[in-house]
């Protein structure tokens, strides 16, 4: 696999936010959008050494047809000690920053792991979208992260449940052998 192209540019990024935001609101009103609490809890294991804990799902009513993971990570500037659970709880309003983004299928909100990146593991309907996606929340992350700790990796024909119950299946793809994006079996 070849790395991730970066950000979008601005103003197609933040245009893309805004669309995104008033179908997330439609969305939102006619209760299309779930906080499943089966992952929460769970604590995640990846090949750059570091765990992190589940703290919140988010789902919509949606399949994937061309269903892919994508997996963003990022250091947030200034966050430290308990202002990390202030975060968690104030996440929940960027939630139409992205569930009306086309192709969105799920989230699971990674807490800051061992070495104080969040990440946020997603299934989405298609591979483009999902980068789609990925390069414009770049501009809003780089508001509030560590300059160059933005990364994510797109997986096509993945589905998220698959590599939680097998993260084997992510292994084919996994360049260099300690990819941080990429899910080791739970001890």
């Amino acid at each position: 696999m070849t790395l991730e192209p970066g950000p979008a540019p601005r103003a197609k990024a933040w245009l893309a936010v805004a669309r995104c935001v008033g179908t997330s609101c439609a969305m939102l009103a006619r209760r299309q959008v779930h906080l499943p609490k089966g992952n929460v809890g769970r604590v995640l294991r990846f090949a750059d050494g570091s765990t992190s804990r589940v703290y919140r799902e988010t789902a919509v009513d949606r399949q994937a047809g061309e269903p892919c993971v994508l997996v963003v990570a990022f250091t947030l500037r200034l966050v430290r000690g308990r202002a990390h659970r202030l975060f968690e709880v104030e996440s929940l309003l960027n939630t139409p920053l992205f569930v009306g983004f086309p192709g969105f299928v799920s989230k699971l909100w990674c807490a800051h792991d061992t070495f104080g990146a969040y990440r946020g593991l997603y299934e989405w309907d298609g591979a483009e979208r999902a980068r789609t996606y990925a390069a414009a929340l770049w501009r809003i992350l780089e508001l509030v992260s560590v300059p160059g700790s933005i990364s994510y990796k797109v997986l096509p024909g993945l589905r998220r449940d698959e590599v939680l119950a097998n993260p084997a299946r992510m292994q084919a793809a996994a360049q260099p052998d300690h990819a941080w994006w990429r899910l080791l079996a739970e001890a």
